[in-house]
């Protein structure tokens, strides 16, 4: 491997450091993009025997809102229970633009490196090319540094192109998986909204 970043020359530095941005990106969505961290639905069942409650307690609401972002919408609502309906659907679009922020979040960085790693593979070819045309001479030219430049502009292309493919990959996934996770959140919000009413 050291004699392949060796024969990439200088300009694929740029490109592993784009490939650890990236990773860092992917595995930290991976964590942050769980059913199980953002909607717990064992949540639902201790959210709606609260709803039934008049004398609550500002610390369980706290609790309930920290516990994940599907308890922050519980909590929302919970908060503006004894209001009218469309106050407390406001307070849950408020609460659910702050969510869709949090798992948005690095998304677009995903996205740069998916886009910025095959430019940074041809500045490496180009760079490559410049080496094999400084190599010439009307004398003739020098093998090792033909074939130099020839390693340079490949590997950087290479290494380009395998970069971009996984980081493209991930976020179109992830872009795929915040929507269903919002849209299961927009759904559990309305059937709670609508609880609080009935039970009035």
């Amino acid at each position: 491997m050291l004699s392949i970043i060796q024969a990439a020359g200088w300009p694929i530095w740029f490109l592993l450091l784009c490939s650890i941005i990236g990773l860092a990106l992917i595995i930290e969505r991976a964590f942050s993009l769980r059913s199980a961290k953002i909607l717990n639905l064992r949540l639902r069942d201790q959210a709606y025997e609260m709803a039934q409650h008049q004398d609550l307690l500002p610390e369980q609401i706290q609790r309930l809102r920290q516990s994940s972002p599907l308890g922050q919408i519980y909590a929302s609502l919970l908060e503006h229970r004894q209001a009218p309906e469309f106050v407390r659907r406001q307070a849950a679009e408020e609460t659910g633009s702050l969510i869709h922020f949090q798992l948005n979040r690095y998304l677009p960085a995903l996205g740069t490196v998916a886009v910025v790693a095959p430019l940074l593979g041809l500045f490496g070819t180009v760079v490559g090319m410049i080496e094999i045309f400084a190599s010439y001479s009307p004398q003739g030219s020098d093998p090792t540094l033909l074939a130099n430049g020839i390693a340079m502009a490949l590997y950087n292309t290479g290494f380009g192109i395998m970069i971009a493919v996984p980081a493209l990959i991930f976020h179109r996934y992830y872009r795929s998986r915040t929507d269903y996770l919002l849209n299961t959140l927009e759904v559990e919000a309305g059937r709670f909204n609508r609880f609080i009413e009935k039970i009035q």
